[in-house]
């Protein structure tokens, strides 16, 4: 999926607005949280631990859902798991035995008669009321034993989706340990999730870092584990290509029909998204993509959506698109007659995202479940108001990318730019919840756009936040860290996950407590060996581990590099070649004396387990993945975080000049580069670290898709290998500014800059006339500034912007690099 960034649309409105607008299908969260809040009090007063070792699972004897059916599985499985445990599943109420429970609300059956009573028994907080009949609701409630009771947890859904959704609450809440299970005083839980749609994209595609590795059984693992934090959708990818990646286990026919099943098995919606990449004028095309789709209708079970995104891939406009979407809906409802068809208006432009509304509002198509909203989509502030309340919003966030993306890590550093790339594993929680409730109020809700297992943990905190958008964000990493990790791990793991995104702040240099993060989850390791085959484990102790090796790196070849510029310096006295010889033997110590080459072994051991234990594809050669950019993390691992490459490469260049004076100059050019001399600055425009006279605006706070304020961009240029200056690699469409105080009101100033395209720039609001003038990149523009706008002893650089809606966003214009170069006293 390529960046896009929507500037040219619209702005969002000013915040503040409220849940109370439009109407967008969602339930608000009302006497069910109210409920939560005051169960939450009950259990915090009710401390003494409840022993469920010996428990009977309780289910209704006819009557169940599939989900009903499948929660009691999923119960004593993932307990088996964690305890070696193994509970009995009866329909026959166990007298004098502790039970789990677990029922849909059906009427006044005896025995859900007999569950509600035991339900609403002695508890800190007396009788509590079944949940409401809302769609997926449940109430969970955990007793500890009485005189004539037993303990007892226990889960009455709304529906039998409500049965696995609080089935996966209690199992998020219980304590394991080897041979026994319990919980540290009574729990009461009533909730219904706040957004009806709740899922991840898990394409089986040969893009895919990991999925295209998975066997079914893998896969229904993993879309079990997405249903036991909430998710009630997956959205599967049949056939975008005919790639067939070497490690698919199974033909993408056989698996495009086992996610429909599973997903019947577990009553979760199964979505398909189906691009048409090709022009849909093409009769013959376009005739065998719809016997291809009716035959994947055919194959498949269960069908609850089909998305079909007008743009990205695709390249077709809304009057092709809709009679072929009417042709689909006529298929489609032969086998599958309540599902639906759903848009984006991805790629659009305006006009056609305007007429594809009016088409909507004019026709009012049944067959429409509604429009999705993903990356180069119109805005859904704009988007919501023009779609009847009739249809559905679907967000289409992308929460697998880094860089060139949707939601980029805001003044990423670009030595993790370099290296971890686009696919690393990426725990974002504060980011995700901060977004999340910025964006979400307009929709009725999400499935997100996934490309592999390194964002699990946003997976799972997005599913909590549809359940729940005021979810606490640790709370929910501990809830994460105690499923996955056991109780003994859940708080230490929780800050760990909060510190490998604290990793990514500011500038990695200065970010000494990468080092400590490091220690913590080291420290997990060495305490809990059991946790060494887990590949959730193993990923993110491998960012932990890559997190500092990178950054002892940096820190270690940013100490050569200037030690080489100083090699340079006596190029004067001993001559071009000698002092060349001298800096790229200190260059070349990066290899020959490499830094902390055991974290660096650990890591490739690590990469290498995860491949095995999740099929994690983290190098093209070695794991074959399908791209440099698919998540190729050990392919980057070494990658120069210096000048290295390029010096190397000016070295060579200075050789073959013609006379030693040339040399000796470009040599100079070259070692004062970041050091232009006493009075004079420099700023590399796109570095967090390096650009402290560049002002930045608003942040990714309240402007997540930089409408309003720049983020670098880290551009990606000869497969991730260029060897170009590591300052032209990242850059930002305009600076806001760049502030210069402290000037001398008697000196002369010039302006120079390196970046791609032009560059209209303004001192102190008045129009700069360049001198020097290069569009190409790394070469210099130059413009003198009028003496009177520094007499003050301050500049203020902006730049005015161009349209460039016509180019393809990598080939507009940019800054890399800004100098105020103060001229020498004649």
């Amino acid at each position: 999926m390529p960046h896009v960034q929507n500037r040219s649309l619209s702005k969002p409105p000013a915040l503040g607005f409220t849940r109370g607008g439009p109407p967008v299908g969602k339930p608000l969260f009302l006497a069910l949280g109210a409920w939560a809040t005051v169960w939450a009090t009950a259990a915090a007063a009710a401390g003494a631990e409840i022993d469920l070792s010996r428990a009977v699972v309780v289910v209704r004897s006819a009557g169940r859902g599939p989900a009903e059916t499948t929660a009691a599985v999923v119960l004593v499985e993932e307990i088996e798991k964690r305890t070696g445990l193994r509970l009995s599943v009866r329909e026959d109420w166990p007298d004098g035995a502790p039970v789990i429970a677990l029922s849909v609300r059906d009427g006044r059956t005896p025995w859900t008669e007999r569950l509600t009573r035991r339900m609403s028994g002695p508890s800190p907080n007396g009788n509590v009321d079944p949940p409401e009949s809302r769609p997926e609701g449940f109430a969970l409630v955990v007793l500890p034993a009485t005189q004539t009771e037993p303990a007892g947890a226990f889960v009455m859904g709304a529906d039998d989706r409500g049965v696995l959704f609080g089935v996966g609450r209690l199992l998020r809440e219980i304590e394991y340990r080897p041979g026994g299970m319990g919980l540290n005083g009574a729990l009461r839980v009533a909730a219904a999730p706040e957004y009806p749609l709740r899922g991840h994209q898990l394409g089986y595609r040969a893009r895919a870092n990991s999925y295209d590795a998975w066997t079914p059984r893998q896969y229904e693992q993993y879309i079990r584990e997405l249903a036991v934090f909430g998710a009630n959708a997956i959205e599967n990818i049949p056939f975008e290509d005919d790639m067939k990646g070497p490690l698919m286990p199974v033909p993408r026919e056989e698996m495009n029909r086992a996610l429909s099943e599973i997903c019947a098995r577990y009553n979760l919606d199964y979505w398909v998204w189906t691009p048409a990449d090709f022009p849909l004028g093409d009769a013959a095309r376009r005739q065998a993509m719809l016997e291809r789709h009716e035959a994947l209708y055919r194959a498949c079970p269960r069908l609850d959506a089909v998305f079909f995104p007008g743009g990205d891939p695709g390249d077709n406009p809304p009057e092709r698109v809709i009679p072929f979407l009417k042709e689909l809906a006529l298929r489609l409802e032969k086998t599958h007659p309540q599902a639906r068809i759903w848009v984006s208006l991805q790629g659009f432009d305006r006009a056609k995202a305007l007429a594809f509304t009016d088409f909507i509002g004019k026709e009012a198509p049944a067959w429409l479940g509604g429009l999705v909203a993903g990356p180069s989509s119109p805005p859904l502030w704009e988007t919501r108001p023009r779609l009847a309340a009739r249809y559905g919003l679907r967000w289409y966030p992308d929460i697998t990318h880094t860089v060139r993306c949707q939601f980029p890590v805001e003044w990423w550093d670009p030595a993790f730019a370099l290296t971890l790339g686009r696919e690393p594993v990426n725990p974002r929680p504060a980011d995700s919840a901060n977004l999340f409730r910025l964006y979400a109020p307009y929709t009725t809700g999400f499935l997100t756009y996934s490309d592999g297992i390194h964002d699990d943990v946003n997976k799972q905190v997005w599913s909590l936040l549809g359940w729940d958008s005021r979810s606490d964000v640790r709370g929910m990493l501990v809830q994460y860290a105690r499923f996955y990790f056991g109780p003994d791990v859940a708080e230490a793991a929780a800050d760990g996950l909060l510190g490998l995104e604290n990793n990514w702040r500011g500038s990695l240099a200065l970010n000494a407590g990468v080092d400590g993060v490091l220690a913590l989850w080291q420290d997990l390791e060495r305490r809990h060996p059991r946790l060494a085959d887990d590949w959730r484990f193993q990923m993110h102790l491998m960012r932990a581990y890559y997190d500092a090796y990178t950054r002892h790196r940096l820190l270690h070849e940013t100490r050569l590099e200037a030690e080489a510029m100083a090699a340079l310096a006596g190029a004067e006295r001993i001559g071009a070649q000698a002092a060349m010889d001298q800096a790229r033997a200190i260059l070349r110590k990066a290899q020959t004396q490499p830094t902390h080459p055991e974290w660096r072994r650990r890591i490739d051991e690590l990469a290498e387990a995860l491949f095995k234990s999740i099929g994690y594809q983290t190098s093209v050669k070695r794991f074959h993945a399908s791209g440099a950019e698919r998540g190729c993390i050990m392919d980057f691992i070494d990658y120069p975080l210096n000048n290295r490459w390029w010096l190397e490469d000016e070295f060579a260049k200075v050789e073959g000049l013609a006379g030693e004076r040339e040399r000796l100059d470009r040599l100079e050019t070259i070692r004062t580069w970041e050091q232009p001399g006493p009075g004079s600055f420099y700023d590399e425009v796109g570095h967090v670290g390096k650009s402290p006279r560049v002002l930045r605006g608003e942040q990714i706070n309240t402007d997540p898709e930089g409408f309003r304020h720049e983020n670098p961009e880290h551009s990606w240029w000869d497969d991730g290998m260029s060897r170009r200056r590591l300052s032209w690699q990242h850059h930002l469409r305009w600076p806001i500014a760049v502030v210069y105080e402290g000037l001398d009101p008697k000196a002369r100033y010039t302006v120079r800059v390196t970046g791609q395209g032009d560059s209209v720039l303004r001192g102190d609001g008045r129009l700069l006339t360049p001198g020097r003038y290069s569009r190409e990149i790394g070469e210099f523009k130059e413009f003198a500034v009028p003496p009177e706008l520094t007499a003050d002893g301050r500049l203020r650089l902006t730049w005015d912007d161009i349209d460039e809606s016509h180019l393809n966003w990598r080939r507009q214009s940019s800054v890399a690099e800004a100098w105020l170069l103060k001229e020498a006293a004649p």
